[in-house]
């Protein structure tokens, strides 16, 4: 399923990185992905991949972290085949992690600071709000609910809605048109390089929000548009640029 909501960018970023943008077309759109960016849940995949391997016989302690966050779970489950040398079929290890990220997603996993008066900030700007995210409906959806966030976004596009997951751009080229909204009148938040990426290819501007308990943020600095530390900047980001 899927449902959206208007914006503009420029300034430079709070961690002192200011790439070269140069657009004459007005952004209309704000895409979030949930993941690390809404939901703070980054710690959490650690264990919901340490009781998904768990089931096949891997003690795991998140030491493969870096290769995993941000990516489509097909990816991620691949991944995991390859590095522990696992000969189970993907379809049922994805299925398998869908069902335990329900679970974490359902009554454990909670929001960033600020994220409710962030995206009404960014309604009353008039923007058409979307979200693209990774993450299965099963899970995504109860969270979004129980933090009574659904309502604030016009289109919601999942995992596994799309055939290729970040670092693709087809899920972030799904929301655009189910938006109605094109590629270059979009901004992504995104907190993972691969999403970074994603949005790039879909030929979109991205404000990247990279949690330092996890990546370098030095890292983004040639990747994203903008880097910046908090959602909480985004709203300013937005307005100077409407």
């Amino acid at each position: 399923m899927v449902i959206a909501r208007h914006i503009g960018v420029s300034m430079f970023a709070s961690y002192g990185f200011r790439l070269n943008l140069s657009t004459s077309i007005m952004l209309s759109a704000v895409i979030f992905d949930l993941d690390g960016v809404l939901a703070d849940s980054e710690t959490w995949w650690n264990e919901i991949d340490a009781k998904l391997l768990a089931d096949y016989g891997v003690t795991y302690r998140g030491e493969c972290h870096q290769n995993v966050v941000g990516v489509s779970y097909r990816l991620a489950v691949e991944f995991y085949k390859k590095a522990f040398a696992l000969s189970v079929p993907t379809e049922e290890m994805m299925r398998r992690r869908g069902e335990i990220a329900t679970e974490f997603f359902a009554d454990r996993i909670g929001l960033f600071p600020n994220v409710k008066q962030v995206l009404e900030g960014l309604r009353q700007m008039k923007l058409h709000l979307a979200l693209a995210t990774s993450s299965v409906s099963a899970s995504a959806r109860p969270l979004l609910d129980r933090h009574q966030l659904t309502g604030f976004f016009e289109v919601i596009v999942t995992g596994e809605e799309v055939e290729h997951g970040k670092p693709a751009p087809d899920i972030y080229l799904c929301a655009s048109k189910h938006l109605g909204i094109p590629a270059e009148g979009c901004l992504v938040v995104e907190d993972a390089l691969p999403g970074v990426a994603a949005a790039k290819a879909a030929r979109m501007r991205v404000a990247a929000i990279p949690d330092g308990r996890f990546v370098d943020p030095s890292q983004y600095e040639k990747k994203a548009d903008y880097v910046l530390k908090n959602l909480k900047e985004l709203p300013a980001l937005v307005r100077r640029n409407l």
